[in-house]
């Protein structure tokens, strides 16, 4: 079997539904030889209901966990169960297009040397896709979404090329951008530190906030990675429990992301490039998680490693003339809209 689309799932069910149909319509316009992983994290509502209506239309693999493993774990819990030479992990709120199956198997098949696939994804609010009967048809998908990556040209890179803003500005921070060699992802989960991950308090550390990161340096530091430029995937915004974390996320979890890409090869000159940019918000971040502290993860920061040392940045001082002129060309914008109508 060539490929396992991995989904960890907690609750929004009508997300799930959603992801598995877009699979389904996709199989349904080519032949491929697949399957799908669920693993359900202890969901409130009845996951296996929206299993049932598809297990009989595609290769499903299905658990469900006896009790909450946190974010971090569910991963690695649905990589395990995959088969597949590749893995895809994709979220409950993903979507994947029409095409996707049969550009997927063209890309890996002419590029079977490479360990690691960069997706390139379509953002897209999930007012877009409720306001459709549900389940939702890829069909109904408008044609001006705006990509994930601005890069327009696909081909063959190497990983910590792939580590860069003007590709990916989360710093392969989202699951479904990338489709990795599974045996390579296995013979490296043991990077993770266990008390870290299984620490039940939600992002309260790198591991349980985002685990495969650590898997994918480790694992693919050294290998060929193929940029895909045309994207493959809707990546849904507005239904995510963690909303109130994000800021965190971006401003705590990203730049830490690159400590770790830097201690498995990450050159000096790259590392500060990309740890200047992660830090562009800086000042207004830590304002705006001081204010909402009881909700924003401000709890988890820690002086030293997260501000302390983050001081040489010329980008930590910039971010507040940069939130000043974003507030005013959003003014004038606004203003100048009201003129014009």
């Amino acid at each position: 079997m060539l490929l396992s689309i991995c989904i960890p799932t907690f609750n929004r069910l009508n997300c799930l539904n959603n992801c598995l149909n877009s699979i389904l319509i996709a199989s349904q316009n080519y032949n491929f030889n697949f399957e799908v992983c669920v693993s359900d994290n202890f969901s409130e509502g009845d996951v296996e209901s929206i299993i049932n209506i598809y297990k009989n239309k595609l290769d499903i693999n299905y658990k469900k966990n006896n009790k909450n493993l946190g974010h971090g774990n569910n991963i690695l819990k649905v990589v395990s169960m995959a088969k597949g030479d590749y893995v895809w992990i994709l979220g409950n709120d993903d979507l994947i297009l029409s095409n996707t199956l049969e550009k997927l198997h063209e890309i890996i098949q002419l590029n079977n040397d490479v360990d690691l696939f960069f997706i390139n994804s379509f953002n897209l609010s999930s007012k877009a896709v409720f306001k459709f009967p549900q389940p939702f048809h890829t069909s109904n998908l408008p044609r001006d979404m705006v990509r994930f990556s601005k890069r327009k040209l696909s081909g063959k890179l190497k990983f910590f090329d792939l580590i860069d803003p003007k590709i990916s500005f989360d710093f392969l921070m989202g699951l479904y951008l990338v489709v990795f060699r599974r045996t390579k992802w296995e013979k490296n989960t043991g990077v993770i530190d266990k008390k870290s991950i299984n620490d039940s308090r939600t992002f309260s550390t790198f591991e349980n906030t985002c685990p495969h990161l650590k898997i994918l340096s480790r694992a693919f530091s050294k290998s060929d990675a193929y940029f895909q430029a045309e994207p493959l995937s809707v990546n849904l915004s507005g239904e995510r429990e963690w909303n109130n974390l994000y800021t965190f996320v971006e401003t705590i979890r990203m730049p830490e992301a690159l400590d770790f890409y830097k201690s498995d090869g990450l050159s000096k000159f790259k590392f500060f490039y990309c740890k200047n940019y992660a830090l562009r918000n800086f000042i207004p971040s830590y304002f705006k998680m001081f204010l909402k502290r009881d909700v924003s993860g401000f709890q988890y920061i820690n002086f030293n490693s997260h501000i302390l040392k983050n001081l040489i940045y010329p980008n930590v001082y910039l971010s507040v003339i940069y939130f000043v002129f974003r507030k005013i060309k959003k003014f004038f914008t606004k203003n100048l809209i009201k003129i014009n109508s």
